[in-house]
């Protein structure tokens, strides 16, 4: 699903509660509409009913309530009908909207007949191939480092991050393994894994942080996801966060999920 679409789904879906609260807002109202107008600089209201004169019988201070209410119900009135219209064009667009269309019509061509063709965007997979393609540095293994390596023969620090890196592959996802990334004002880090979205075409990075019960660990790693979020990386946006302790071991299901949420 790409952004824009995610965005109108979001916008109905925040219509639809408005227009909910607002109608069981408009039962049991009181009859009629209020008028407001002036005399010596004060406000004065009026409440005005079918068969009653035009100007509506005056309200005293005491029935300020009633006034309330009045006004309450025409605003959400106007608020009811314009979500609903509004709830309606998005209900049209999002039937029209495709997001791949222009994807799939390069795609739907010949493969000979791709060959000749520059397509107006490139297509996502030609994306990820550029986005592989380019080199990069990754941070250097200590001697003392243990040798732990994925099934496709990738050098990892941990047996965590193996079992993340062989479900990523299993699941067909492209990555990059410590990736270098510049964050202000610190400068370089190098997240654990880096996924460039299909949704968003924009990278995601994701932090296993494995070993939170030593102290100067978690310390560390706070920092770090404070360093993220003031570059505008955010959790449940661009980031992924993933955590483990001694006793608490990470979690395949939660894995899982994030994957699908996030990365499919």
């Amino acid at each position: 699903m790409s952004a824009i679409k995610k965005q109108l789904i979001d916008e109905q879906e925040r219509l639809a509660q408005i227009i909910k609260r607002t109608k069981q807002e408009l039962q049991n109202v009181p009859e009629g509409t209020l008028r407001i107008s002036k005399s010596q600089g004060c406000p004065q209201y009026y409440h005005c009913k079918k068969g009653s004169s035009h100007n509506g019988v005056y309200l005293p201070q005491k029935e300020i309530e009633l006034a309330r209410q009045l006004a309450q119900k025409s605003y959400n009135e106007k608020i009811l009908r314009y979500a609903e219209k509004t709830y309606m064009k998005i209900s049209r667009l999002l039937t029209d909207y495709e997001d791949e269309k222009l994807e799939q019509i390069f795609l739907s061509e010949h493969p000979e007949r791709q060959k000749l063709i520059t397509p107006v965007e490139a297509t996502f997979m030609q994306k990820l191939e550029q986005w592989i393609a380019q080199p990069y540095i990754s941070k250097e293994f200590s001697a003392e480092s243990p040798v732990i390596l994925t099934n496709n023969g990738l050098r990892v620090r941990s047996k965590s991050e193996k079992i993340l890196a062989d479900y990523f592959d299993s699941m067909g996802l492209a990555f990059k393994y410590e990736c270098p990334l510049h964050l202000k004002p610190f400068g370089t880090i190098y997240p654990d894994f880096t996924f460039l979205s299909e949704r968003t075409g924009k990278e995601i990075y994701w932090e296993h942080e494995g070993m939170l019960d030593n102290p100067d660990y978690a310390k560390s790693a706070v920092k770090k996801i404070e360093l993220y979020e003031m570059n505008g990386i955010l959790q449940g946006e661009n980031l992924i966060l993933t955590f483990e302790t001694s006793t608490s071991v990470m979690n395949t299901e939660i894995i899982k999920k994030l994957t699908r949420r996030y990365l499919l």
